[in-house]
């Protein structure tokens, strides 16, 4: 289990970051919102694809036991716990869970911006 040395939650930036040891994370709000281990999210073994989570920001970082985070975010979700393994997981694989969201997103016509519908026209 890798637990942080350091946690801070910058709500201009819209960013929490972990310390460990001898390296330096910066997960955005929006990419823990949508990688969230919630049952709402994550469906009960099928992943519900989360969209319109651009401007979505952490209002409340709050500790779980000495196993986990409960992360609160200001579009009301605060279902999930994150624990250590999970928020390291999250980290060192960022570039790529990013990547893998970005294409389903795209893949179901959905968009990061909570104001625009995507609308597909079958010819």
């Amino acid at each position: 289990m890798r637990m942080p040395t350091a946690i801070k939650l910058h709500k201009a930036s819209r960013t929490l970051e972990l310390v460990y040891d001898d390296e330096r994370y910066s997960l955005g709000a929006e990419f823990l919102r949508v990688h969230s281990p919630s049952a709402e999210v994550q469906g009960h073994g099928n992943p519900i694809l989360q969209h319109g989570k651009q401007n979505v920001g952490l209002s409340r970082v709050e500790p779980a036991g000495n196993y986990a985070l409960k992360l609160c975010f200001d579009d009301g979700h605060d279902s999930g716990l994150y624990t250590w393994d999970y928020l390291y997981q999250l980290a060192t694989r960022q570039d790529e869970l990013w990547s893998d969201y970005l294409q389903e997103l795209a893949q179901a016509g959905k968009s990061r911006d909570p104001s625009e519908s995507i609308v597909r026209l079958m010819l």
